[in-house]
């Protein structure tokens, strides 16, 4: 049994209704939840379904706390997993069924996603050490080509991307999770507005449960890099990696040196 939620902000309609009847194709959904942070709530469902269930938060409370709303009615129900999805993604209820069977087989397995491309079906590079500020900041700010080595590091290119890897750090677009090691994890930090919560639940995740990349099921992500195109986007990015680095620490936080060694050590060098 599995609970899903989607948060919105102004979406494209057509793209969320596309993808819910396509999650609705797979019988084990319990729940689906839209989250809707958009200024104006949606006056009639486009979709007709007693498994839909839409919450309107008549303001934009931010991408994590908005999914902890659906979190706690797993926790709640004791639906057993919980699938953060953006808006954005294209996938079959074939390929959802692949991941919820692994998740369910494997108990110690807290967070799973699969391969991510482009449309265009580039692959993205979504598995990710736990970041330094100058990998953060780096990649904004710094030339490309000063950054290229590290990147690639950062992004564990090296590693092929075709097999399965416990990795610390995993993207929020696509989080295939286990309800108890959600629970256990405390939820999406809501001192997030948006962009570093899924690098923080997972890395807490990570210490007691697998965060697992597995790359034998492919989804679309149509990526919007919205802090890449807005100066309003770049600064609450900018502002919210602050807050994660004051957590977390900055130059030292010996958990990030740990959790990044194994993974290269066990992806990069061979």
């Amino acid at each position: 049994m599995l609970n899903i939620s989607i948060v919105l902000y102004k979406p494209l309609w057509q793209q969320v209704v596309a993808l819910t009847q396509s999650l609705l194709g797979f019988d084990g959904v319990h729940h689906i939840y839209w989250i809707d942070n958009s200024p104006t709530a949606i006056q009639e469902l486009p979709i007709s379904s007693k498994k839909l269930h839409y919450i309107f938060n008549n303001k934009n409370i931010g991408y994590g706390a908005a999914h902890n709303i659906a979190f706690r009615e797993s926790i709640y129900d004791d639906v057993p997993f919980h699938l953060v999805i953006n808006p954005d993604i294209i996938i079959t209820p074939e390929a959802l069924s692949t991941l919820v069977t692994f998740i369910q087989q494997n108990n110690e397995v807290g967070c799973l996603v699969p391969k991510v491309v482009y449309p265009n079906g580039e692959l993205q590079y979504l598995c990710k050490l736990l970041p330094t500020p100058l990998d953060v900041f780096g990649r904004r700010f710094l030339p490309a080509s000063w950054m290229e080595h590290r990147n690639q590091r950062y992004e564990l290119r090296q590693s092929g991307y075709n097999r399965i890897m416990n990795i610390p750090y995993l993207s929020g677009c696509f989080m295939l999770l286990r309800t108890e090691a959600v629970r256990k994890a405390k939820l999406f930090d809501e001192r997030f507005f948006m962009y570093p919560e899924d690098m923080d639940l997972t890395r807490r995740i990570h210490r007691d449960y697998l965060t697992l990349f597995y790359p034998h099921v492919t989804i679309v992500h149509d990526h919007a890099k919205a802090s890449y195109h807005s100066m309003r986007m770049l600064w609450v990015h900018v502002v919210n990696m602050c807050k994660y680095f004051n957590k977390w620490g900055w130059w030292q936080d010996v958990e990030r040196k740990q959790f990044n060694d194994i993974a290269i050590k066990q992806y990069i060098h061979h």
